[in-house]
């Protein structure tokens, strides 16, 4: 109760907004009220939410930004509004972090889809988990004679690749995974978002990414392998005719065409991923910064690259902002004139200027669980 107290004496000088934070991970909850004060005056331009809510079509928001910057907590309480707004919801995190359990005061990190819980409307969580496919993939590459990993390429659609492979030891591939390992995880849950029954009544897919550079591999992986994809088919073309010559002489079946045709339908599939990230009717990617002048430039040095894929952006979060001078604090001060520097900055900034701007607060409370982050959602996404 110190803490309840405490905020109580404080709120007798200044505006307070009540707010319930709920309990951790499942435990009973003692209905102790805290408090948050409402620290941003009405952001400069309108959210647009009623344009992001409206259509029964699926829509897909992607929140990013450099890390540390609560690209987490905005895309729970993104997700949470639309559920609430009668959107069956999903909210998946692709960082290798995970703090998507944390925002949401419930362990998301099986891997796989679970139900939010404290939600009135559906509203589903997944914190994709590389590192437990990694240790499913060893474990079942030891129990198959290194068939595991093998097993995992062709459940992304990479089968065909790794027969390719021939001989080599693809398990050391677990061991040392290469650069975009992590991206081809989160491909293939795309994927099956957009291919499988089993999801299609969700409307709304909200994704909390990775810091800037596994974002950026991820958002450009599906035209690297479009490429790679074709080189090889182009390769397998040259040598089909010897080959099938030689398979019949052998006579053995021809498997060649089979294999072009998996490459193809491989093929097709990052070509619907790439049309996915750049289709401004069913995709949005949503930048997420804080006032000061290293995130500026860093988010808009992301706004040129994500607009080089052809990747649409309207909106910016600058988040963190500090509340007006209450008291002589010589600190705040500082500090408030720091970040006016960085929205100067982020306002003249030729890229990052043409965004529509939403100014969060800095809440004087931790955002986390459901009724925290609806709350932080009435503020932001209006």
């Amino acid at each position: 109760m110190a803490i309840a107290a405490l905020f109580r004496r404080v709120a007798k000088t200044q505006k307070f907004i009540p707010l319930f934070i709920p309990p951790n991970h499942g435990k009973p909850f003692k209905h102790h009220p805290f408090y948050a004060r409402s620290v941003t005056t009405p952001a400069e331009a309108v959210v647009g939410f009623d344009e992001m809510v409206s259509g029964s079509h699926r829509k897909y928001y992607m929140l990013g930004g450099k890390g540390g910057v609560g690209k987490t907590s905005c895309a729970a309480a993104l997700a949470v509004k639309f559920a609430n707004h009668g959107h069956p919801t999903i909210v998946v995190s692709t960082d290798p972090a995970h703090s998507l359990s944390d925002s949401f005061a419930q362990d998301l990190s099986g891997g796989t889809l679970v139900p939010v819980e404290g939600m009135e409307s559906p509203l589903f969580a997944l914190e994709v988990n590389p590192e437990k496919a990694k240790e499913e993939f060893r474990a079942a590459s030891q129990k198959t004679g290194g068939t595991g990993v093998k097993d995992f390429m062709y459940g992304l659609g990479l089968g065909t690749l790794a027969d390719q492979l021939g001989e080599l030891k693809l398990e050391a591939l677990l061991d040392t995974p290469p650069p975009g390992f992590d991206e081809a995880i989160a491909i293939s849950q795309v994927m099956q978002f957009v291919e499988s029954q089993a999801y299609s009544s969700f409307t709304r897919i909200v994704f909390d990414t990775a810091p800037t550079g596994h974002t950026l591999r991820l958002l450009s992986l599906p035209d690297f392998l479009d490429a790679s994809i074709g080189k090889l088919m182009k390769l397998k073309e040259k040598l089909a005719s010897a080959t099938s010559a030689m398979r019949s002489l052998l006579g053995k079946q021809d498997a060649q065409q089979d294999n072009s045709h998996k490459l193809e339908q491989l093929r097709e599939r990052m070509v619907k991923v790439r049309d996915l990230f750049r289709d401004s009717y069913r995709t949005e990617f949503i930048i997420v910064t804080i006032p000061t002048v290293m995130a500026a430039h860093e988010s808009s040095r992301l706004l040129a690259s994500l607009r080089k894929e052809g990747v649409p952006v309207q909106r910016l979060i600058v988040n963190q902002i500090l509340p007006p001078a209450a008291s002589n604090c010589k600190f705040c001060e500082m500090k408030r004139k720091d970040q006016n520097r960085a929205l100067d900055i982020i306002q003249k900034d030729p890229e990052l200027g043409s965004l529509s701007t939403i100014q969060s607060p800095l809440f004087d409370v931790e955002i986390t669980g459901v009724p925290a982050l609806k709350f932080m959602g009435e503020l932001l996404w209006r």
